[in-house]
């Protein structure tokens, strides 16, 4: 809890305090973050300038220090709080003999000057000597307890390590392996056959194997953080959710309720033209004007409507007549719909009681696509564009600045790996996942939106592999040339969802955008994949007529991969 946290003191064995500040802005954060005052967090650090040697380093960024210095700052940093209990995570680790010697000073201080108990993580028996108590452990487990020279004696050993050794032998060994492990201590080690070298020659320039443990590695990454593999699954579903519903247009079960003072057999029909609506969804009746007011304030209902009284008795005399339709305005498109909708029924009811004649000539307008005129239609098919070049392209930019900023980029300059193959064997995984996530976001939309695929499915499948592909390779692409996975991530949300809600037809067709804009509108891959989308669930297009769309998008992948062989050569180099 938070009352321990002010006691102990925690310094891991990797550098984490903030790279990009000095040392002093780092340790006036840290005493801030622990609660002490002005006047305790300058005496206090002003004492640790002098006991851990860093006055001379107090204006220098951290992140540039020399790993000794870094070693002990870190180390003041855990202790600006004056902490009673100190744990290290094997803080010398890497440390040139001179800085840990040092160091240990620091640490000795600490304990029989300020009396702080120290808890400290080592594989170093020469540091271990200086410890007051130790414990040996071996797989995650306490082989044995005492003071450095009580385990010693307790081996009749020369040294700590040896004793140690000693104690790792009893434990990993069993009672039926003792005497097998002496008899092959027997043999001299010089006799034991080495492994003859390999003589096998590694493919010069492209190698499945290599590309396949990326890969590997690649699903290893993904399986072991379960959020990651979440999004890269479900992620898409569940924007796709959120996308369909929130975007879309369509305005229909509009909640309405009626105020019919007159009560006639007129009335009652003029209410069932709108209780027999596919648009309106009736609720209880109004009993009087406030009741309208409230439930409308409420919004339990969406239209009120208001019938007079002696309504049917005017509407038979010829008399005028009027009714109040009161329409929740809070959003002015579902507002004008509701007041459509509402006009035309009335309408045809003056038609059907002979109050209007009908016009002699009727004009029709009938859509060639999407005849029902639903948003969801074609809304539903470009929020798939919109989620395969967002999602897939978020996953795949984590893949190599991570490694970048775990150090672990080296395998790549320092192994027969080239980088085409480290590329794919990044990208592939992500490809293989988004996949998974395009046919899910396909049953969303067939059983979900109930919009009917028309068109060719297997045109629209290797469309999805071409977009993912190019998708997945923008990523990449962004994340050769960051240094950080906040940069990379930021960047790929702007390069990838700006020109794809903007400048690809999903907000106005791209004939209509003028410079800069319409070029990018013309080459960005959501353009294409959009006419291939909205062409096979919209327009029935076969997969011939949808063949130039995927062949545009096909283009783009061997081009991305070429950029990102470049990036990782500029990296490099």
């Amino acid at each position: 809890d938070l009352d321990n946290r002010r006691r102990i003191g925690y310094m891991s064995q990797a550098f984490s305090l903030y790279g990009e500040l000095s040392v002093h802005q780092n340790l006036t954060l840290h005493a801030n973050l622990y609660g002490l005052t002005d006047g305790q967090a300058n005496q206090r650090i002003d004492w640790l300038y002098d006991t851990f040697d860093l006055r001379e380093y107090q204006h220098s960024n951290s992140g540039a220090l020399p790993l000794g210095v870094r070693q002990r700052l870190s180390l003041a940093v855990a202790v600006i709080h004056d902490p009673a209990i100190l744990i290290l995570d094997e803080p010398t680790s890497g440390v040139d003999p001179v800085a840990r010697d040092n160091f240990w000073s620091l640490l000795l201080k600490l304990a029989h000057e300020q009396d702080v108990t120290i808890f400290i993580s080592t594989h170093f028996m020469n540091e271990a000597m200086r410890c007051d108590r130790i414990s040996l452990m071996h797989a995650g487990k306490v082989i044995a307890t005492g003071t450095p020279e009580e385990l010693r004696e307790q081996k009749n050993a020369t040294s700590l390590e040896e004793a140690f050794v000693s104690y790792l032998e009893e434990a990993a060994l069993t009672k039926e392996t003792k005497e097998t492990a002496s008899n092959q201590t027997k043999e001299p080690i010089r006799e034991a056959a080495l492994p003859t070298r390999s003589t096998k020659k590694s493919a010069r320039f492209f190698s499945i194997q290599r590309m396949m443990a990326y890969m590997h590695r690649e699903m290893l990454e993904m399986r072991r953080d379960p959020i990651r593999l979440s999004v890269a699954t479900l992620g898409m579903a569940l924007l796709m959710l959120v996308f369909g519903y929130g975007i879309t247009l369509d305005v229909d079960s509009l909640r309405y309720a009626a105020l019919d003072h007159d009560q006639s057999p007129e009335s009652r029909s003029y209410l069932e033209n709108f209780s027999g609506s596919p648009y309106f969804l009736q609720q209880p009746a109004l009993h009087n004007h406030q009741e309208l007011l409230v439930r409308m304030r409420d919004g339990t209902v969406s239209l009120a409507l208001e019938i007079p009284p002696d309504f049917g008795k005017d509407l038979r005399s010829a008399r005028p007549t009027q009714i109040a339709a009161t329409v929740d305005g809070a959003m002015p498109f579902r507002a004008e719909t509701i007041g459509g909708y509402t006009q035309a029924i009335h309408q045809r009811f003056l038609v059907d009681h002979g109050v209007m004649q009908a016009s002699p000539l009727t004009i029709e307008t009938r859509y060639r696509y999407n005849q029902s005129f639903e948003s969801i239609n074609a809304m539903v098919p470009s929020v798939m564009g919109l989620l395969l070049v967002f999602i897939p392209a978020i996953l795949a930019t984590l893949a190599v600045v991570r490694e970048k900023e775990m150090g672990s980029i080296a395998n790549l300059y320092v192994t027969p790996v080239s980088r085409a193959e480290f590329i794919l064997g990044k990208q592939i995984p992500y490809v293989l996942f988004s996949m998974v996530g395009y046919g899910i976001l396909v049953l969303l939309a067939l059983f979900v939106f109930d919009v009917t695929l028309k068109g060719s499915f297997l045109g629209l499948t290797l469309g999805a592999l071409a977009y993912i592909a190019a998708t997945t390779g923008l990523g990449l692409l962004v994340s050769s040339f960051t240094s950080s996975q906040i940069a990379a991530l930021f960047g790929t949300a702007i390069l990838t969802m700006m020109p794809a809600s903007q400048f690809s037809g999903l907000l106005r067709p791209v004939a209509t955008l003028e410079g800069a804009a319409y070029w990018i509108g013309t080459f960005f891959p959501t353009t294409y994949f959009l006419k291939t989308s909205i062409g096979a669930f919209t327009k029935g297009l076969d997969f011939m007529a949808l063949l130039p769309f995927l062949t545009s998008l096909w283009l783009f992948v061997p081009v991305l991969l070429i950029l990102n062989i470049l990036a990782l050569r500029k990296q490099e180099t």
